[in-house]
């Protein structure tokens, strides 16, 4: 299925019901009064963040979601029946616009999140209501008033504790594919990843996080070039950015160094969103390396990038080094999660 993570939507809010003029025509009452009883409200349309979808790309074959109108009231004091509500399900991490003013509505981050985004009308009012003293026979009713109508953009974000970046072929998808259970496709050529995968890393039974892997950047992506610009933004919920620096690539004139400036070029350009993010970097491929240079070969990719967080020597073909970083980022996750708490008033 293709992921798509942008769509646009129409709400639209059931009509509330008409009010109804009736009088009570009784054998027994010869001066039988009004009896029209109100209309029923109409249904709203609400969305729901479901943890049963993982893309928008159903709304791109159904854009149109419509609640029920109110019926019109009835003789005998009847109210008409509600309109039912409408509740679409959207995927977790969704954002809501309205299209015409661009304000932004609610996001949807835990499941269950509900949002309403159109009312539904008012009932009208029967003539029963517009019984007076002075006016023992009222010939009067109102009408329901309309639902609420909207066009509503929708974008989703997804929802990772931890994001990899880096350029093409710098092996985000082997690493992802190595530490849990999903499966991207790996190949030998750029751009293999076309959309964002989700995997549940492991790390014993009761301890676990969720890694995204983000297509591959390239230079220029924060200005629209390539197809990581369509996901860059899905890294700004994450805890934690691992880039991931092929250290030997092959048939590639670009030294390791400049493709990982390029990145981080990329990400200030894109803003503090994700400058200020904790972000650890990943050597990998060091299969290719002969023992006795690897140490030296590393050392000087973090040297003239003058990287001063935690580096990681890994292998996402052969498994070195992997069991450690996982190890590292659960441990990491945890103490975040426990100061945040602690910071919680």
């Amino acid at each position: 299925m293709k992921f798509v993570d942008e769509a646009e939507i129409r709400v639209e809010a059931g009509d509330g019901g008409n009010g109804f003029i009736s009088f009570r025509r009784e054998k027994y009452v010869p001066y039988g009064g009004p009896d029209g009883g109100d209309g029923g409200d109409g249904g709203s349309v609400y969305l729901v963040a479901s943890n049963n979808l993982n893309t928008l790309v159903d709304f791109r074959y159904n854009p149109t979601h419509r609640a029920e109108m109110g019926q019109k009231g009835s003789s005998g004091n009847c109210t008409g029946k509600k309109g039912e509500d409408l509740y679409v399900p959207v995927p977790t991490g969704t954002i809501v616009y309205d299209s015409e003013t661009g304000e932004t509505l609610g996001d949807l981050i835990q499941v269950g999140d509900t949002l309403l985004v159109a009312q539904g009308g008012f009932h009208g009012l029967g003539n029963t209501r517009f019984k007076s003293s002075t006016n023992r026979a009222p010939e009067k009713a109102t009408k329901g008033s309309a639902g609420e109508k909207r066009l509503l953009s929708l974008e989703l974000k997804l929802i990772a504790d931890v994001g990899l970046l880096g350029m093409p072929n710098a092996g985000k998808s082997s690493l992802i594919r190595a530490v849990s259970s999903a499966k991207p496709k790996v190949a030998d050529y750029p751009f293999t990843t076309l959309r964002p995968n989700l995997g549940v890393v492991r790390v014993d039974e009761n301890r676990s996080f969720v890694m995204a892997d983000i297509p591959g950047l390239i230079e220029g992506a924060a200005e629209g070039a390539g197809l990581g610009i369509q996901f860059l933004k899905h890294l700004a919920r994450t805890g934690l950015l691992l880039h991931l620096v092929d250290v030997q690539p092959y048939e590639s004139e670009e030294d390791p160094v400049e493709s990982a400036v390029k990145i981080i070029g990329e990400l200030e350009k894109w803003g503090d969103e994700l400058t200020e993010k904790p972000r650890w970097l990943v050597l990998n491929k060091i299969d290719r390396l002969m023992n006795e240079e690897m140490e030296e070969h590393c050392q000087a990719i973090v040297d003239q990038l003058g990287w001063e967080g935690p580096v990681f020597r890994v292998s996402a073909l052969q498994g070195d080094g992997l069991r450690d970083l996982v190890y590292q980022i659960m441990n990491f996750l945890e103490r975040s999660k426990e100061e945040n708490y602690a910071e919680t008033p």
